[in-house]
């Protein structure tokens, strides 16, 4: 039910009361014009209880509470930046470096940026100057070592030694994308 639909209902309520209705008849009036749509009973007997003590107002009340700094257009525009110079940040991590509280951060990701976080099975691992140095320099030497006999010099034993890379896990790889964008790129 929308909330014009449930000020609309509140009107009727607040007309039956004023020429003098009981409740149960007021009650049983909207459920013949608004059937299945209508507002509760309980819902129904409040705003009758309001109306007859004398409120005027149909409107919603204003609730307590501090309202929502966080989510203004400053903080949009800084969490964008934020995001455009590291996809891969998550929520706490952005919240921790805007200043803001998390659920905040994420209010502003989910509605008022629309991102989600999108992951890919493989992302290609971004390898630094001197890490794509040194697989060129360790290429040649294998190519150097291949060019020659180089099975003369291979010792046999019983042990096998693996080199153990940890890969990236899924939450770890996952970035924010907007709604339009294209779903990251598979490494093969």
């Amino acid at each position: 039910m929308t909330m014009k639909e449930l000020e609309e209902q509140r009107v009727c309520v607040k007309v039956c009361c004023t020429v003098g209705k009981k409740f149960a008849e007021t009650f049983q009036l909207l459920n013949q014009a608004y059937g299945e749509d209508c507002v509760g009973l309980m819902q129904c007997y409040e705003w009758f209880k309001r109306f007859k003590e004398g409120r005027m107002s149909v409107g919603e009340d204003s609730r307590p509470g501090r309202s929502s700094t966080s989510t203004n257009e400053d903080h949009v525009e800084r969490v964008r930046g934020v995001i455009l110079g590291n996809r891969r940040l998550t929520v706490r991590e952005v919240a921790d470096k805007m200043g803001i509280s998390i659920g905040s951060c994420h209010q502003i990701f989910t509605e008022k940026l629309q991102r989600s976080r999108v992951s890919a099975k493989f992302v290609p691992r971004l390898l630094t100057n001197d890490q794509k140095e040194k697989r060129v320099e360790i290429s040649q030497k294998l190519l150097a070592n291949a060019n020659e006999n180089f099975l003369k010099n291979i010792i046999t034993g019983d042990e096998t030694w693996v080199y153990g890379y940890d890969v990236e896990t899924k939450m770890q790889s996952s970035q924010w994308m907007g709604d339009g964008s294209p779903r990251p790129k598979k490494h093969e």
